[in-house]
């Protein structure tokens, strides 16, 4: 059986989105589709523990914003909502107040949930290299975190591991362990 998928615009996707109905609703535009980002408790955790510690760090030094699933980013002509992000005071000293924010983030994490599309997860991390975005790709069912950094090879990182903030956040550290909550003492 063969289904169709309507692709749209940019401008289509972001008429859309504007729509009175969906003001209480977050998509996703990866591939020429709307995608309507869902996401559960458990994983919300998660991107909250990373952005809280991200915040804290960015905060301290003065170095920029960190967003969370609600802060969309225009990438490569699409419109992502990373679970968290970070962009430097040096790229954007001030974020969009509306839509989606013009310059993609320096550094996206996703946080991947039960009805995430591996298909349009590799889409979004393409463009978001393409970008010169580093991208932290969380498994909760796996406990890794997948590094995905321009021109070089992917880390995969384990609870016994350190993350860091490489190039992006030099300094920045945080235990893998301590992302998921259920591995904590």
């Amino acid at each position: 059986m063969t289904i169709n998928i309507r692709r749209v615009t940019v401008e289509e996707f972001e008429n859309f989105a504007n729509l009175p109905e969906n003001e209480d609703r977050l998509f996703e535009f990866i591939g020429g589709e709307i995608i309507e980002v869902p996401s559960n408790p458990y994983t919300s955790e998660i991107s909250i523990l990373i952005a809280g510690a991200l915040l804290t760090f960015v905060r301290k030094h003065k170095l920029g914003h960190v967003t969370g699933e609600a802060g969309g980013y225009q990438v490569q002509g699409e419109r992502y909502a990373p679970d968290v992000a970070f962009i430097s005071n040096v790229k954007q000293p001030k974020l969009a107040r509306q839509g989606y924010n013009p310059n993609p983030p320096d550094l996206a994490v996703e946080v991947v949930s039960p009805s995430d599309r591996k298909q349009k997860l590799t889409i979004k991390i393409s463009n978001y290299l393409a970008a010169g975005t580093v991208v932290w790709v969380v498994y909760p069912d796996t406990k890794e975190i997948q590094i995905h950094a321009p021109r070089q090879a992917v880390q995969v990182l384990t609870t016994d591991d350190m993350l860091n903030g490489g190039r992006v956040l030099p300094d920045f550290t945080l235990a893998v362990a301590d992302i998921f909550p259920d591995e904590e003492e």
